[in-house]
């Protein structure tokens, strides 16, 4: 079993920045995609960036990238995303995930977090 937990969400200002991470542990092995979806109230849930943690490779949705930055922090073991310039439209339950499948689909998860509300005012 792998448990994914993450932290950092909040109420911020437009224009503001937060910084989201996510922390995997159990059998990660076979799990090496960790990536970070949103859902707003009504809407579907939407790739926002993923990693793979094994070669570092980076990918972004359109909506955030210049904006949003996913890292790893190989000293807590953790995946981060650095969220900047945010935007209302960024208002949202974000999850993390990890899994080995296809990185923009939710499909490709095996494991989920709670989520974690970000909320942005204008």
């Amino acid at each position: 079993q792998v448990q994914v937990v993450e932290s950092g969400g909040g109420l911020v200002q437009a224009g503001g920045s937060l910084r989201l991470s996510c922390a995997a542990s159990g059998r990660t092995f076979g799990t090496s995609v960790t990536g970070w979806f949103r859902q707003a109230p009504g809407k579907e849930r939407e790739f926002v960036a993923a990693i793979n943690r094994n070669v570092g490779r980076t990918y972004y949705a359109d909506s955030v990238k210049d904006r949003f930055t996913i890292s790893r922090d190989n000293a807590k073991n953790t995946i981060n995303l650095q969220m900047n310039s945010l935007k209302p439209e960024d208002t949202a339950v974000y999850y993390c995930a990890v899994g080995g499948g296809t990185y923009y689909s939710t499909r490709g998860y095996d494991y989920w977090g709670q989520g974690t509300q970000v909320t942005v005012s204008s």
